[in-house]
């Protein structure tokens, strides 16, 4: 072997860990899935649906009872448990007959 033509030595300074392009790749994934979590997580907390006041339910329902005709139906509807509102939002309840 010849020592002229053996290559120069390269001088192995160790690169910073935030310029390896292998290093995003891995940390991106992970780092971009707890950020969306995190913003995910403040949108539930503050969105969040108030706890309706039993009390307030039952005083509304009572008062509903006590009218008549469409105004009673209105009232009534109003009121009903979101499963049973969903469902007749498709299918609205029918029309009282004339009397």
């Amino acid at each position: 072997m010849n020592p002229n033509n053996a290559a120069p030595a390269q001088s192995s300074l160790p690169i910073p860990w935030w310029k390896v392009p292998h290093m995003w790749l891995v940390v991106g994934g992970p780092l971009v899935v707890v950020v969306a979590a995190i913003a995910t997580a403040i949108i539930a907390v503050k969105g969040a649906d108030p706890v309706l006041n039993k009390a307030d339910f039952e005083r509304d329902l009572k008062a509903a009872h006590a009218l008549d005709g469409q105004a009673k139906a209105k009232a009534l509807e109003t009121l009903q448990p979101a499963q049973q509102a969903r469902n007749h939002a498709a299918s609205p309840l029918p029309e009282p007959a004339a009397k």
